[in-house]
């Protein structure tokens, strides 16, 4: 009995898929048209479904196309990280790189680390999704994550590339105006910046007095006239005078250098955001993913040494 589906069948529809149309699969493949449409015709006519949709415009997948395709990408995947598991790749990182990051983080950090990874493994496709939340741990669409705090969940790997705080800032013009708060309870009587992201209690800001008479944590719920999911827009409000914010070390580093912004409450702590590379187990021994979190943490590493001025 002939089997249905063939492996050639995976990497030619995968490639068929890409390319848009039978002409332009048969131009990458090295064969005619006739001979694409033809292979075609026969894996349709095994499994007994249309793959396909054709037009004299373009070519479209069925449903039915859509999860070959989906199914296809993902044997052949795991077949390229079999053959690197197994020495076949080791020396040379090659092959589709899938990475998501954060919004902000992702557009000022880890794009331009990755243009940098990009020259050096020139063999590396590299696909960078910048996302307002990290996908779920168990969605296998990319191979390393970069996000901030280790994720609650012993199947994938996170290493910890940076260390990094929240701090509270607002810019000098503003603490001049409506004055600096000297207690955690000082800032429900100011403007505060809020920001939207992940699972996180929208507007309470959690302060953490280690030393002194009356350590313990205060949690405040804070209030302001500007809220949004996207951190840079944050930051620009905060520089231009809007209020007090909490943000991540990593990207108010400059302006507090500079005096753009000013630290406020300093001597409470708040909640960590240490930076990690998050990716499946299954993955460790994979050349590329290897590769690029290596790269990421001693950039990293270097970033911190020289006190994050290189950014």
């Amino acid at each position: 009995m002939a089997k249905r589906i063939q492996p050639a069948d995976l990497a030619f529809f995968a490639t068929l898929s890409t390319a848009g149309s039978l002409s332009a699969a048969g131009r990458e493949l090295g064969v005619s048209t006739p001979a694409v449409s033809k292979h075609l015709a026969l894996m349709e006519s095994r499994l007994g479904v249309s793959l396909v949709n054709r037009s004299t415009r373009r070519m479209s997948l069925t449903p039915e196309g859509e999860v070959y395709l989906e199914h296809a990408r993902r044997i052949l995947a795991g077949i390229e990280d079999l053959e690197q598991t197994l020495g076949a790749a080791q020396a040379s990182p090659s092959g589709l790189l899938r990475v998501n990051a954060t919004l902000g983080f992702g557009r000022s950090h880890v794009a331009p680390l990755i243009s940098r990874f990009a020259k050096r493994h020139p063999d590396v496709e590299v696909q960078l999704q910048l996302s307002v939340n990290p996908p779920a741990l168990t969605d296998d669409s990319f191979d390393v994550c970069i996000r901030f705090g280790p994720p609650p969940d012993a199947r994938v790997i996170a290493r910890r590339i940076a260390r990094n705080r929240r701090l509270l800032c607002a810019s000098p013009a503003y603490l001049q105006k409506l004055g600096t708060p000297k207690v955690p309870s000082d800032l429900t009587r100011h403007r505060c910046i809020t920001i939207r992201q992940g699972d996180e209690a929208y507007g309470l800001w959690r302060l953490t007095m280690s030393k002194g008479r009356h350590p313990g944590t205060q949690a405040i719920k804070v209030r302001g006239g500007l809220s949004t999911n996207d951190g840079e827009i944050a930051v620009n409000w905060a520089l231009d005078g809007h209020g007090i914010l909490m943000r991540a070390e990593w990207d108010i580093a400059r302006y507090l250098h500079s005096g753009r912004l000013v630290q406020v409450l300093p001597q409470y702590d708040t909640p960590d955001a240490d930076i990690y590379a998050v990716y499946p187990r299954h993955h460790h021994t994979v050349a590329r993913v290897r590769a690029f979190v290596d790269f990421v943490a001693a950039a990293f590493t270097q970033w911190e040494l020289s006190g994050r001025s290189t950014r």
